[in-house]
C-alpha cells in the first residue's frame, strides 16, 4: 500500500506561517498546531487525488515535526546589561506549549534538537537596524537592547530530518515523502530516497527554492493557498 511521511522543518514553517496563513494567530500555540494539521490534511488530500482511497488519512504513515528545545539559560542584554531569563521569554513559552499541543496529535512525532547561546557574539544586530546604520538614518549611540536578538544556534535539527528521510526510505515505511522546508542541506538525503524508489514532494510554503534542491525532488506544491487575492488551493509552488 502507498504510504506518505510528512516531514516539517518547524523553524522554517514558523518563519513562513504569517505570510502563508495571515488568518492564523502565529502567537497562539493551539492555532499554530491547527494550521499544521490543516497542512497535513491538505497534502494527504492532494496525494489521494492519485490513489483514491476511501479516507486520505489511510495514506499517512506518520508526520514528523522538527524543531529545537527552547534555550533556558540566563544572560545580560548587550547595551543596558539587564538580566535576561530566556526560559521565561515569549518564544520559549510559545514553543514549549506548541510542542505539548503537537504531542497530543495522533500519528505526529515531535523531534527536537538543541539550542545553544555561545561564543562571540552572543547577541546579533537585527536586520533593520543594520540597514539604518548603513544608510546613516541611525547612529551607533542610538542603539538600544531592542535592536539586538540572541545569537541562538540550533544543533541537531537538520541531522534528525536527514536521518529520518534515510531510515523511512530504507525500511520501506513510506514511499512518498513530503518535505516542508527550503534548505539545500537535505539534498544528500533526498538523493538517497529517490535512488531507493521513493517519491519526494517539496513544499517550500511559496518561497523560492535553491536550484540544487529543486533538482532532487519529484514534485513541488504547497498545502496552503498562495498568499494574495488570486489564491488557488493547489497551484504549484515556486
Amino acid at each position: 500500500m502507498n504510504r506518505a511521511a510528512i516531514l516539517i522543518d518547524g523553524g522554517y514553517f514558523l518563519g513562513r506561517l504569517s505570510s502563508v496563513r495571515p488568518d492564523i494567530d502565529a502567537s497562539d500555540p493551539r492555532a499554530v498546531a491547527g494550521a499544521i494539521n490543516d497542512l497535513i490534511l491538505s497534502h494527504l488530500n492532494q496525494i489521494n487525488d492519485t490513489y483514491h482511497v476511501p479516507n486520505a488519512l489511510q495514506l499517512l504513515y506518520r508526520c514528523f515535526y522538527y524543531d529545537a528545545l527552547p534555550y533556558e539559560g540566563k544572560a545580560t542584554t548587550p547595551v543596558r546589561k539587564l538580566p535576561v531569563d530566556h526560559a521565561r521569554s515569549k518564544a520559549a513559552i510559545f514553543r514549549t506549549r506548541l510542542f505539548a499541543e503537537l504531542r497530543r496529535r495522533p500519528n505526529l512525532a515531535v523531534r527536537l534538537g538543541n539550542v545553544r547561546l555561545g561564543g562571540k557574539p552572543s547577541w546579533i544586530l537585527k536586520a533593520r537596524p543594520q540597514e539604518r546604520l548603513i544608510d546613516g538614518s541611525m547612529q551607533g549611540a542610538d542603539m538600544d537592547d531592542r535592536h539586538f536578538a540572541p545569537a541562538f544556534r540550533q544543533k541537531g535539527v537538520d541531522m534528525r530530518i536527514g536521518i529520518d528521510i534515510a531510515s523511512i526510505t530504507l525500511k520501506r515505511q513510506a514511499n512518498i515523502l513530503v518535505l516542508v522546508a527550503g534548505d539545500s542541506d537535505f539534498v544528500p538525503a533526498l538523493k538517497l530516497a529517490r535512488r531507493e524508489g521513493a517519491q519526494v514532494i517539496l513544499d517550500p510554503l511559496w518561497q523560492r527554492t535553491p536550484p540544487d534542491l529543486s533538482e532532487h525532488i519529484d514534485g513541488l506544491r504547497s498545502g496552503f493557498r498562495r498568499p494574495g487575492p488570486m489564491a488557488r488551493p493547489e497551484a504549484a509552488a515556486g
